[in-house]
């Protein structure tokens, strides 16, 4: 064998293979308005080239070396509601419900993380706290402390979905503390009575030892849900200042007495007061313990929690609670906006995870409390009569990032709807030549983009325009292109 020939032909079939000249493919996630592709995943149907396409579209240009915030999760509240539907189902049929929402295999969902509530939420049949004692009675010493109904669904279930996904992010509010430590006791309104503050930060601390003897891990506790709401059953008002010194005087300090290290969320509620985080904070001793901010979206303008982390961006942020719904049957999904403000603008405003309201219901959305419960609120998946009997739009907002998009995945630079661009055109005097124009406002479908531990790069893009929109994607100088139908959602991973 001429051994000097051999090294030439190796050398030409590596340069064959060079980077520049291999075509680098791109697998999407699709689901089109008319719902002809729900999650549909194709492998390697799209690849890089480096010609750059006509047109007058500006590019998505994705950046990975400008990063922003680390991402902890997406999923859903898992209330004793839904908790309580998931164990009405037989063991064989749950078991394959769970795998297909929390596992991270080929067409699972992968959910990666859930908020559970302290006690009953309005999205239980019944009021419950884990230390009801009779009218009249007190007990700061909780001897009477227990996990209640929980240890009948809500901890079974997490169980089960701990075999599944064992590094889940668990969020945990109270939506009341206990009505003995009540101003007027009553469950449904009523702030927490001053002398109730050190034992009601040992309630909290308390509950998360138990869970973890349970096996539950609870990575953080917001303060309360909604503390400028009194009107849901239960519920428990505070002002900024008064969460600013239960925080700073009572629960932080004694969850580092505890040795926990359990973060400490503040606000948990709309987009119309960012004052109020902010104002809680002012508190040095409350600024000491807080982590982050949480927030929802019934009111008020996403931007806030851009605005917040501008002013504290040593706090991280969370999006805790939205609810998204649809008409049963219809054979429309309108997925795009949903995707679009419940993803692409949480995630463009500094938010570490994005948590749905809330896993399950049945298709009368029950259960519910009476005198403030929601009515409304559909599940993510609806469980008839222990059976499952549909998959619902929240479901499908989650799944399009989060079994793309694990926890450690950070989120990087990619060009948004307002975003200036530059664009190449030919000069009509010159052929060949070409001159750069610059453009004010880019225009591109809502989107955003993340990098993932393993290094692959997600980018998730709705089209909410009335038309079929063809967009380009750049990536480190390469161009692919696709056409999305309007009201398509499709996830690009390479």
């Amino acid at each position: 064998m001429n051994i000097g020939k051999f090294f030439l032909s190796l050398t030409a079939a590596i340069c064959l293979l060079s980077p520049a000249t291999i075509a680098q493919t791109i697998d999407q996630c699709l689901t089109t308005k008319d719902r002809s592709s729900l999650l549909e995943f194709s492998e390697g149907l799209l690849s890089f080239s480096d010609n750059a396409p006509g047109g007058k579209n500006c590019a998505i240009i994705v950046d990975e070396r400008q990063s922003f915030q680390q991402i902890e999760g997406f999923g859903f509240a898992m209330t004793g509601g839904s908790a309580g539907h998931l164990m009405s189902m037989d063991k064989e049929s749950r078991t394959r419900l769970l795998n297909q929402l929390f596992g991270r295999k080929s067409s699972e969902a992968g959910i990666n993380y859930i908020r559970l509530t302290i006690g009953a939420s309005d999205m239980n049949a019944f009021v419950f706290s884990y230390d009801d004692i009779p009218a009249g009675e007190t007990d700061f010493a909780l001897k009477h402390f227990n996990l209640s109904q929980d240890l009948n669904d809500v901890i079974p279930v997490m169980k089960e979905v701990l075999s599944i996904a064992p590094d889940i992010k668990i969020m945990a509010s109270p939506w009341s503390a206990p009505v003995w430590m009540k101003e007027g006791g009553d469950v449904r309104g009523g702030k927490l009575r001053k002398d109730c503050y050190g034992v009601y930060a040992d309630y909290m601390v308390k509950y998360v030892q138990e869970m973890g003897k349970q096996g539950i891990r609870i990575d953080a506790l917001t303060v309360q849900n909604e503390p400028l709401n009194n009107r849901n059953t239960p519920s428990m008002p505070w002002s900024p200042q008064d969460q600013a010194e239960f925080v700073g005087q009572h629960l932080g300090p004694k969850l580092q007495a505890a040795g926990l290290d359990t973060k400490i969320i503040i606000f948990d509620h709309n987009c119309d007061r960012p004052d109020y985080p902010l104002t809680t904070l002012l508190d040095k001793d409350a600024d000491r313990y807080v982590s982050g901010i949480a927030y929802h979206h019934y009111m008020g303008d996403m931007s806030a929690m851009g605005h917040t982390h501008m002013a504290r961006p040593d706090k991280d942020i969370y999006f805790t609670e939205q609810m998204t719904t649809e008409r049963p049957g219809s054979p429309e999904i309108n997925i795009a906006p949903s995707v679009k403000r419940l993803i692409v603008d949480v995630m463009r405003n500094w938010s570490r995870n994005s948590i749905l309201w809330n896993l399950a219901n049945n298709s009368m959305n029950d259960p519910h409390t009476d005198n403030g419960g929601c009515s409304m609120c559909q599940g993510a998946i609806t469980i008839d009569n222990g059976k499952l009997t549909s998959l619902n739009i929240a479901y499908y907002v989650i799944a399009h990032i989060s079994q793309f998009v694990p926890d450690g995945s950070v989120r990087i630079f990619s060009t948004g709807e307002d975003d200036p661009a530059i664009s190449m055109s030919e000069d009509e005097q010159n052929p060949g030549v070409f001159r750069s124009v610059y453009i004010s406002s880019s225009q591109v479908l809502p989107n955003v983009a993340f990098k993932t531990p393993e290094g692959k790069i997600v980018l998730l893009v709705a089209n909410t325009k009335s038309g079929r929109e063809t967009i380009t994607i750049q990536y480190k100088g390469r161009y692919a292109t696709q056409t999305l139908e309007s009201g398509a959602v499709c996830t690009f991973i390479w």
